[in-house]
């Protein structure tokens, strides 16, 4: 999963930078027999990929390159086993849930149906 992530950050940084000799400044990697490691890439363009984590276990990175506007972006993310979470200011954010939603939802957590209470005996008793 990280393997992908990254080829990702790499083609959307290429795809970011303009068409010319863009040269690697900077290129520091790191792999231990533990299984964690770490890497710091920077191009004379202005892309920065950086990342450290365990194999297969948990990632926390950044990459940050200059849209063609001209606009600095930068995203930094964690991945693990709840997910790829990344964070900036330009990723889009859901509109606010609708009060008469949260309402619902919070009658549905109130009025578990039968099912629903038989299922929370059998994981209580799995735990």
């Amino acid at each position: 999963m990280y393997k992908l992530l990254l080829v990702v950050a790499l083609f959307g940084c290429a795809l970011a930078a303009p068409l010319n000799d863009d040269v690697i400044t900077k290129f520091l990697t790191n792999q231990d027999t533990d299984g964690t490691y770490a890497y710091d890439i920077e191009q004379a363009s202005g892309i920065q990929i950086k990342e450290q984590g365990h194999a297969g276990h948990s990632a926390q990175g950044s990459f940050a390159y200059i849209s063609p506007e001209g606009v600095p972006v930068e995203v930094v993310y964690t991945a693990d086993e709840f997910g790829f979470h990344p964070q900036s200011n330009l990723l889009p954010t859901p509109p606010p849930i609708p009060e008469e939603i949260l309402q619902s939802i919070r009658y549905i957590q109130e009025h578990p149906t039968p099912e629903e209470l038989a299922d929370r005996e059998v994981r209580a008793r799995q735990i």
